[in-house]
């Protein structure tokens, strides 16, 4: 099952090299304490200790491009991992009834510590086969169609509705065009920021573009700590500034794309703090806290009535186009 990278090798990013040195250097003592039968307990718990001592200094001193590259590691949860973490018990729900089932989006009703709740999240496939069916996080309209039958379906029931954000953007062919891309998301638009149910948005990876708006409106909207949410990809953004993707740091410095820049600019609710060096060393400890800051969220919002909820979501919404500082 397309559960978690956590079967995959443990991989490293080119600043975190110093962290993999120090995994050898432990792989290297259980080789020799196999070998000669001595222990090695107390040097591979010294180890231990200056591998989370490293995680820290590490993450501390980020760059923004840096903190992109995390969002996009290969070992980091993607929504299927979390809604098999956090859920007591679920049933994907496929199809937009038009066109074909987006397998980019997925959608699941599931229940939380007994709570009924709609999860709604991309997925980019755990390996190079599951990323091209999923086509690498990329929804086409039917997956926002999808979605938004999905919330319809939370709202007829009185159900909140949870969505899990990372995509690079909406999948940009020609058939997607033709289909009504532009408008698929517009409409998601619309009609979120008048559901009657609360809902609650978080960016657990890439947030790009309308890709990520799509089932990104919401009463409150938070992003992981090693995350990035805004109008466009550094990439992209390069390329069409430069005609070059080689200032794509200079790219995302401008931006001002990380959760502390959406926090400050009032784009973003709060942030949700990962475990010690990125969520992708640690996926249980972070599905186990996206659960617990799910729960506690729900709570005040379940109290409002429908109007209250909707009231407060549009003069949200409202209020951003002046509060955004460049």
């Amino acid at each position: 099952m397309e559960n978690s990278n956590e079967s995959m090798p443990l991989q490293f990013l080119e600043f975190e090299e110093p962290i993999k040195a120090l995994y050898e250097q432990i792989e290297q003592l259980k080789s020799m304490e196999a070998k000669s039968k001595l222990p090695m307990d107390d040097k591979i718990k010294e180890i231990e200790q200056k591998i989370e001592e490293t995680k820290v200094e590490i993450t501390q001193n980020l760059t923004t491009w840096q903190k992109v590259q995390l969002s996009r590691h290969p070992n980091r949860p993607y929504s299927i991992f979390y809604v098999n973490q956090i859920a007591d018990e679920f049933i994907e729900l496929h199809g937009d009834r038009n066109v074909k089932d987006d397998k980019a989006i997925v959608c699941y009703m599931a229940k939380i510590e007994g709570k009924s709740v709609m999860i709604i999240g991309h997925q980019k496939g755990i390996n190079t086969k599951m990323r091209q069916y999923r086509n690498f996080g990329m929804p086409n309209p039917e997956g926002y169609r999808k979605a938004l039958r999905m919330m319809k379906m939370a709202e007829k029931f009185n159900i909140p509705v949870v969505t899990l954000i990372d995509t690079p953007g909406a999948f940009p062919g020609i058939e997607a065009e033709d289909r009504g891309q532009a408008e698929a998301i517009a409409r998601n638009l619309y009609e979120m920021a008048q559901l009657t149910v609360p809902i609650l948005c978080y960016v657990i990876g890439e947030g790009a573009s309308g890709g990520a708006l799509g089932i990104g409106v919401g009463d409150k909207t938070f992003m992981l700590q090693n995350t990035w949410f805004t109008v466009i990809s550094p990439e992209s953004c390069s390329s069409i500034l430069w005609r070059s993707w080689e200032h794509k740091e200079k790219a995302a410095e401008a931006l001002k794309l990380t959760p502390d820049d959406n926090l400050n600019n009032k784009i973003i609710d709060g942030i949700v703090k990962e475990p010690c060096g990125g969520a992708h060393f640690q996926p249980k400890e972070m599905a186990q806290t996206l659960k617990k800051h799910i729960l506690d969220e729900l709570k005040p919002l379940e109290k409002m009535t429908a109007e209250e909820r909707i009231q407060a979501r549009i003069e949200k919404y409202s209020k951003m186009t002046t509060s955004i500082e460049l």
